[in-house]
């Protein structure tokens, strides 16, 4: 396995990972290191999505594995490599989130080191709630 920043090459199999935004702005991403990529056998098997709050504040945006490759330490090894990259660019913090009502990634965040900071009521389609988390790096 290999994690990686994403390449422009990489944008048709990050449209079908990330299908959120228009490719345009996904192709931005690409070329500004903020997609990261887990790959096996020549296959996308985990996803990263790196935002950054204020233009300064790095946070994840979204965070995938493939169902046949998760429990396998690949999402461990996808924040391992962003972290180092965001500590090479002088940051100390990686945030991310979850909303209220998704119990498993809120404990995923935790077992990857992350603690909660804090949760904003009724932001997400419905009411729900999403729940705020922070790591030292």
């Amino acid at each position: 396995m290999q994690i990686r920043f994403g390449e422009p090459v990489d944008l048709p199999a990050v449209c079908s990972w990330d299908t959120h935004f228009e490719p345009d702005f996904l192709e931005w991403k690409l070329t500004r290191q903020e997609v990261i990529l887990a790959e096996a056998n020549g296959q996308i098997i985990g996803y990263l999505r790196l935002e950054y709050i204020w233009s300064t504040v790095p946070y994840i945006g979204l965070i995938l594995v493939s169902e046949q490759s998760r429990r396998q330490g690949i999402g461990k090894e996808l924040i391992a490599f962003t972290e180092e990259h965001l500590k090479n660019r002088g940051h100390l913090y990686l945030y991310s989130s979850s909303q209220a009502n998704e119990a498993e990634p809120q404990s995923w965040h935790r077992h990857v080191g992350f603690e909660e900071t804090g949760i904003i009521s009724g932001i997400n389609e419905g009411g729900i709630g999403e729940v705020f988390f922070r790591k030292r790096i």
